[in-house]
């Protein structure tokens, strides 16, 4: 069992074993989706079970599904630091940040400025404001990590008219971390509200949404937070949720609402729920949110998280015929890379056929992009990196033939 307690080393061991999808190979795509605990696959298996055989329609059972909502918000509020009060749950990131960025009122047009390195969940509600006029103005975001150079983008773009920005904490392309907290200043300077997508930061990076200064803050819960897929979240600053109306309602939206023309909007971050959830993956995200804040711990997980990215990052810059993309002074938990001589793709199958490697390519940038987690072993992150040197040392023609398995066969 996982012991907050534990010295790092025992803690690292049991760590990995109640995580089983770290057998299955060299786990580096966490950025995509992490290992679910075994803990949480049971919870989850209990609940379905539980619906299958008992049913879902007794009060007592909403009841049940109200309570277990509520300790999924108070485990997200626990990880990115603010009250439960600011929090909404969602089915995902793209939805938080459909929610978020479409919750202004946009009749009378506006300018959003975002950046030319975007997921297309933060670019999607942008694209639809634009076919409804609305402005939308591309920041091209340095690799260098240099925040004079990024905040003097924003200086330029964020002009008379911006009502919006929307941006990544982490950018899921070169893993740079944006200076959040000062383009809000920024944006705010200017009457700008800010929305940030998460997603490669919550539970990889440390920080506090009460300290950020921005407005809306949107999570997944299958990244980093090693959740269920189909569930995230929306934070809400204080000061910006009188401002904001929701796009989408639903009955768990309002404290009272009728067919007559009633309707009383929640006051906290509950307004953006317009819809129930799955149950056994709303107790999913909740049981890995409580593993990872009581029996983990956030220290840890920071600490280890981003120290061995940054070794990692480190080690393949050393490595002659590796380009390594991500900033170094300005990371978080994302590796990209190239290797002299070899697409993406045919050093991610190489990779993967060598040494087990679960990562992901950016096809744009003919990059690949690594995810170094607090799970991961030095051991493993070793033959990952001695895997990437021997393909720099080599053309996909002539590296040489990776050992083969011989099957005899009886007559």
């Amino acid at each position: 069992m996982v012991d907050p307690f534990l010295p790092d080393a025992d803690k690292l061991a049991a760590i990995r074993e109640a995580l089983p999808a770290l057998s299955a190979g060299i786990y580096l795509n966490t950025g995509s989706a992490g290992p679910l605990p075994a803990e949480t696959a049971a919870a989850m298996a209990e609940m379905a079970l539980w619906e299958r055989n008992v049913g879902r329609g007794s009060p007592p059972s909403f009841a049940d599904a109200l309570a277990r909502m509520d300790e999924a918000r108070a485990g997200v509020a626990a990880v990115i630091g603010t009250d439960v009060s600011a929090v909404g749950l969602t089915h995902s990131t793209t939805d938080a940040m459909n929610a978020g960025t479409l919750a202004f009122d946009w009749r009378s047009g506006g300018r959003i400025v975002t950046t030319r390195s975007e997921h297309p969940g933060a670019l999607g509600p942008l694209y639809a404001l634009r076919e409804r006029g609305v402005e939308v103005a591309f920041v091209d975001v340095e690799t260098s990590g240099d925040d004079d150079r990024i905040l003097a983008a924003f200086d330029a773009a964020i002009v008379p008219g911006t009502r919006l920005v929307s941006l990544s904490h982490v950018l899921w392309t070169t893993g740079t971390v944006m200076p959040v907290a000062a383009i809000a200043a920024l944006a705010h300077e200017r009457g700008a509200l800010v929305i940030v997508d998460g997603a490669q930061a919550a539970g990889a990076i440390p920080f506090r949404f009460d300290d950020l200064g921005v407005d809306l803050y949107a999570i997944p819960a299958q990244k980093w937070l090693l959740g269920p897929e189909g569930m995230g979240a929306l934070a809400v600053a204080p000061a910006a949720m009188d401002r904001l109306i929701p796009a989408l309602g639903g009955y768990g939206s309002f404290e009272q609402i009728d067919s007559n023309g009633l309707a009383a909007w929640k006051v906290d971050g509950r307004k953006f729920e317009s819809s129930f959830f799955h149950r056994p993956s709303v107790i999913g995200m909740a049981r890995s949110l409580g593993w990872l804040s009581m029996y983990v711990g956030l220290d840890y997980i920071h600490r280890t998280g981003t120290t061995k990215a940054l070794a990692m990052a480190n080690r393949l810059t050393a490595i002659d015929g590796v380009n390594v993309l991500t900033p170094t002074q300005r990371m978080g938990t994302l590796v990209t890379f190239r290797i002299a001589g070899w697409s993406a793709q045919a050093a991610l199958d190489e990779l993967g056929a060598r040494v087990f490697a679960i990562a992901r390519i950016f096809a744009s940038l003919d990059a690949l992009r690594i995810s170094v987690g607090f799970f991961n072993s030095d051991d493993e992150l070793e033959r990952f990196a001695a895997a990437v040197e021997l393909l720099a040392a080599h053309t996909p023609e002539t590296v040489p033939p990776r050992r083969g398995l011989t099957i005899l066969q009886g007559a």
